[in-house]
């Protein structure tokens, strides 16, 4: 069986993408000393570099392959804009593609991207869960480092990759400690699928603030969809069904873990005649552009979502770092807008 990169990765001791540069000629730079370590693993395993993959890793591409959920949902949008203009600004072109968030086509996607010899892939929807997929995943985007690609993610998706790490936990967690300093007591949450780690991170966010707050969501009132309006309408439907069912009170304040979601929550709440934030709360995740648009003005968690993708295409870009990955940091701030206020005492 012929040696692979790995196989001179893992007899070296370092990162495949540090075996990869070391000996394709990739224009992010090694230590010698590393470089060393590596030839010498190459040279005990009789390895044959890919005449191919040193070409590649020595070229210049002029794309850069960016991946995400949706590019009609505001939040990938304003990821995809940072990414173009970071993009353009080192005289490259960005290829958008759209997933669906759904796995099969995102590795259809990458072994495109890989085909089509781009410089760099950004990851922009969320990681997932499943172990399987993620090591599929992982095959493919490791054989297109191997022929010096370059790939940053959004959000973490393992130590393999140049990672912008978002507050989403953090910034689910102070929403919640915010709306209870307003009063709330009831809480209703809206989260996405369990494959996707952002939708979970986000989750648990909420879960931990309420946990060290001596609160907790009743039967019910945790529910789970895709992030779109209709998802965020039906799960809230879904949340006044089980109240009116079981004769408990109302949730005071419902926490839509994406902004999408939040707008289908208050057009079914507007449609069954449920004023908000007279009767109950609504807040949002992302701080999208038409947050501000809705009526009311809707409460969220701001996201610096250009900043995220141009973060992402300097960390795919960057020189140096001795072959080891890097991330860069996208905070999130709580801003309370008319669609929260303090619960009404009835």
């Amino acid at each position: 069986m012929a040696v692979t990169l790995g196989d001179v990765a893992r007899h070296a001791g370092v990162s495949l993408a540090t075996a990869s540069r070391a000996l394709n000629g990739s224009a992010r730079s090694v230590t010698e000393e590393l470089s060393a370590k590596v030839r010498a693993s190459a040279d005990a395993l009789g390895y044959l570099p890919n005449a191919p993959a040193q070409a590649l890793a020595r070229s210049s591409g002029a794309t850069i392959g960016v991946l995400l959920h949706d590019v009609a949902d505001p939040y990938f949008g304003g990821i995809a804009r940072g990414v173009g203009d970071a993009a353009a600004r080192a005289g490259l072109l960005s290829l958008v593609t759209s997933t669906d968030g759904d796995p099969r086509r995102e590795l259809e996607a990458i072994r495109m991207l890989h085909a089509h010899r781009v410089r760099a892939i950004v990851l922009a929807g969320s990681a997932y869960n499943d172990v399987e997929v993620i090591q599929q995943l992982d095959e493919a985007l490791a054989a297109y480092q191997e022929q010096g690609g370059r790939v940053a993610a959004i959000t973490d998706h393992g130590p393999l990759y140049d990672t912008v790490e978002v507050a989403n936990k953090e910034g689910a967690a102070a929403l919640t400690r915010a709306l209870a300093q307003l009063g709330h007591r009831r809480f209703a949450v809206i989260t996405g699928p369990e494959r996707m780690r952002v939708a979970e991170d986000r989750l648990d966010g909420v879960l931990d603030a309420l946990r060290e707050l001596g609160l907790e969501s009743g039967d019910g009132m945790v529910q789970r969809t895709e992030f779109t309006r209709e998802g965020g309408r039906a799960a809230m439907a879904r949340i006044l069904d089980v109240a009116q069912e079981s004769g408990t009170a109302l949730p005071t304040a419902v926490i839509a873990l994406s902004d999408i979601c939040a707008v289908g929550v208050l057009a079914e709440l507007r449609d069954r005649g449920i004023s908000v934030p007279d009767h109950i709360s609504v807040a949002g995740f992302d701080d999208i552009p038409l947050a501000t648009d809705l009526a009311p003005a809707l409460s969220t968690v701001r996201l610096p979502l250009a900043r995220m993708g141009e973060f992402a295409v300097r960390l795919a870009l960057r020189e140096g770092n001795g072959g080891k990955t890097d991330t860069n940091s996208a905070s999130a701030a709580v801003v309370l807008r008319d669609s929260t206020a303090a619960p009404r005492v009835d």
